[in-house]
């Protein structure tokens, strides 16, 4: 699966809310007005991916004054298991991490075994359970240390 990643229009706006409604419950998913605020969020950046000429994904990010978060990634579900999640998740993390984040925090639902694995194996630990973060639903809330550009053994070479 071919696809490109890209930072956020405002022309994509419709596009993202209809992907934020197709992959979550919806008690769960953003109301236009919720994400239009995150994406207006001072520090918060959005980058999306495209396949096929057609939006696929995204991912929401926030930089608080050096304390990143993930506020949503979203891929439809014939996309996921592409790899696009994964390459949403390394550029959010680039960049964060380019902007002097160290650490990154967001919050998964406690029944979401699929998306627990998805963290874990990117790194994420759990710091604990909010309870009834979600309408009836517990989350873990998450945490990743992430190295600057110049500490990222990756990168060199």
């Amino acid at each position: 699966m071919k696809f490109t990643l890209r930072e956020y229009k405002p022309g994509d706006f419709g596009t993202l809310y209809e992907i934020d409604q197709a992959c979550y419950p919806a008690d769960i998913a953003y109301s236009k007005r919720d994400l239009r605020a995150y994406l207006r969020f001072s520090g918060a950046e959005c980058v999306v991916a495209e396949a096929s000429d057609a939006l696929a994904g995204f991912c929401i990010s926030a930089n608080q004054n050096g304390r990143g978060y993930i506020v949503t990634i979203d891929v439809l579900e014939q996309f996921r298991r592409t790899g696009m999640g994964s390459a949403l998740l390394r550029e959010v993390e680039r960049r964060l991490a380019a902007n002097g984040v160290r650490e990154v925090r967001l919050e998964t639902a406690t029944d979401n075994d699929s998306a627990v694995a998805f963290w874990q194996k990117h790194g994420y630990r759990s710091l604990g359970i909010r309870k009834d973060y979600y309408p009836g639903r517990d989350a873990f809330a998450m945490s990743k240390t992430i190295l600057s550009p110049a500490e990222n053994p990756e990168k060199l070479g």
